[in-house]
């Protein structure tokens, strides 16, 4: 009558980091977030954010901290500092208050971004090693 399986029969999914982690509108997180995969904020983060994939701010999104990824595609309200290793895209009616770091940048007429812009690999290579040496002391 009952189909019991034993635990070994049971499979866990594998966590390799290929996922996407999204915080969704509503949500209010306080604290740094670290990642390996993608992630998509369509709430608000309070806190640093460290990538090594890509991030999506919604446009209903809120940050409130730094961004350091290879990817970003922002498109809510940004409060820090941007690092982007490769394409930075500012979109629609993002608003961007802090200084921005990119290998790429491309930015829609819509968008308004208060703050200075360094772009090249070299730039974003030399604020990478800056932070680990900031970090080691």
């Amino acid at each position: 009558m009952f189909n019991t399986k034993n635990k070994t029969d049971m499979q866990q999914p594998s966590t390799n980091g290929t996922g996407a982690t999204l915080i969704s509108a509503g949500t209010t997180l306080k604290g740094d977030i670290s990642s390996n995969s993608d992630l998509r904020i369509d709430g608000t983060v309070i806190g640093n954010i460290k990538s090594s994939s890509k991030i999506i701010i919604g446009s209903t999104g809120v940050v409130e901290g730094d961004i350091s990824v290879n990817q970003a595609d922002i498109a809510g309200t940004v409060t820090g500092s941007i690092r982007s290793k490769e394409l930075l895209q500012l979109r629609g009616q993002c608003v961007v208050k802090g200084n921005l770091y990119a290998g790429k940048l491309q930015v829609e007429p819509s968008a308004t971004f208060n703050g200075q812009v360094h772009m090249g690999a070299n730039v974003v290579e030399m604020n990478n090693t800056n932070e680990q040496a900031a970090a080691a002391k």
